[in-house]
């Protein structure tokens, strides 16, 4: 028995052995360690942008795409990337069409994030389209840099990752309205479209009159996508004032401008947001753009330079070259987005966010468009606005008088005598 007992403890201890061993994990193999990356592989930085390509702001979209693109040719090609350290990387853009919805914007900008995994982004056209995208990016502490989106509400959120090389939309009149008051002008007329950057125009343009003592007579908003405006300018028509502010986009300025030739509404000048500084527009609407007056963020006479892309009349030239039409100041604002991010991450000699930010709040250049000096809300405060007229199809700067190469013409004559 005692024999019998031993051979069974010997047994179930060689069993236990047994099964110890099938349970236990498997001994590691040695796996050769990862290749350290090339001296000589080519190092990248990521950016991404929704941008429109079709929708709303497709005409704008398209600008603010060129101007983007002109600048990750120059740089990749001409400019030998980007130096961080003693390192040189290339670009890689990467572009979704937002489709002019903010929803997809947001949704197209938490991809770049998350899934394309972009180290830093370019902002979309619109405030209305950068106030979702930015929340974004706001969210996930992503830096985005944008010269498209001029509302002030943008910065009055306490975001730390949204900066604008644009001048804010507050101020987008007032050149314009200082000049005609110089002139005469006693009262002025506002219509705007019922969103955040021509709401913010409209703003600046109230406070803007009352500070040049013009008398504001009658202030009417209309809805996103409008197609008619004849109801207003009818409206405007009666009050007979001496300026007609119109703030709302490109589309806008040609209804407002067809619809006071048609009622026979003759405004002694016409300032428009949006449109007036695009050849597009004398292109679609014609000799009927002449007098119209609009604000400009950039022109290529103006006399801003930088080391690179030397004066605003050589980077026109070089836009031209590249895209077969002239640069719309949507398009440079673009092309002055990336600049300035390129030279806040080289003066960071780093791609780390927190040292980017850093070197994006102490930047106090002058670029071919304009000076740019970021204050603590991520406006651009460095930056006057402009002002131009149409004068014999041309797009001359009349504002300010260090930046005019033409006087205005005012008043405008009534339509039967032009």
């Amino acid at each position: 028995m005692r024999n019998i007992l031993s051979q069974l403890s010997l047994l179930l201890i060689a069993s236990l052995l047994l099964t110890a061993c099938a349970l236990a994990p498997p001994a590691p193999v040695d796996e050769p360690a990862a290749a350290a990356p090339s001296a000589d592989e080519e190092k990248i930085i990521y950016l991404g942008a929704a941008v429109s390509e079709t929708g709303k702001f497709s005409r704008e979209g398209k600008d603010t795409r060129q101007g983007y693109g002109l600048w990750l040719d120059w740089v990749n090609d001409e400019y030998g990337g980007i130096k961080v350290g003693d390192d040189r990387y290339k670009v890689e853009l990467i572009m979704y069409d937002d489709e002019g919805d903010p929803d997809t914007a947001a949704r197209l900008v938490e991809k770049l994030i998350n899934e394309d995994r972009v180290d830093f982004l370019l902002g979309p056209y619109s405030s209305f389209l950068t106030q979702s995208a930015s929340a974004i990016a706001e969210k996930y502490d992503k830096i985005m840099i944008e010269g498209n989106g001029a509302a002030e509400p943008l910065f009055e959120r306490g975001f730390q990752n949204l900066f604008a090389v644009l001048t804010p939309a507050g101020n987008y009149t007032r050149s314009a309205l200082q000049l005609l008051a110089g002139k005469g002008a006693e009262t002025v007329v506002i219509a705007y479209e019922d969103t955040a950057f021509p709401t913010s125009v409209a703003n600046g343009a109230q406070h803007w009159a009352a500070e040049y003592g013009l008398e504001v007579l009658g202030v009417e908003t209309y809805p996103v996508n409008v197609a008619d405006v004849s109801g207003i300018m009818s409206k405007f028509k009666d009050l007979d004032p001496d300026i007609f502010v119109g703030g709302g986009h490109f589309n806008d300025a040609v209804l407002f401008i067809r619809a006071a030739k048609e009622l026979d509404f003759n405004p002694k000048a016409m300032v428009i947001t949006v449109g007036p500084s695009n050849p597009k527009l004398i292109e679609e609407v014609g000799v009927d753009t002449e007098y119209v007056i609009g604000p400009t963020q950039w022109e290529a006479s103006m006399s801003y330079a930088d080391d690179y892309f030397g004066t605003a009349a050589e980077y026109a030239a070089r836009y031209e070259d590249l895209w077969g039409e002239p640069p719309t100041y949507q398009a440079a604002e673009s092309t002055a987005t990336a600049l300035a991010l390129h030279i806040a991450i080289e003066q960071a000699a780093s791609l780390d966010t927190d040292a980017v930010r850093a070197a994006l709040r102490g930047l106090d250049v002058v670029t071919f468009y304009g000076p740019i000096n970021f204050d603590e809300k991520g406006r651009n405060a460095g930056k006057p606005m402009g002002a131009i007229q149409i004068q014999d199809g041309e797009i001359l700067v009349v504002a300010p008088s260090n930046a005019a190469v033409a006087e205005l013409n005012y008043p405008a004559p009534p339509w039967k005598d032009r």
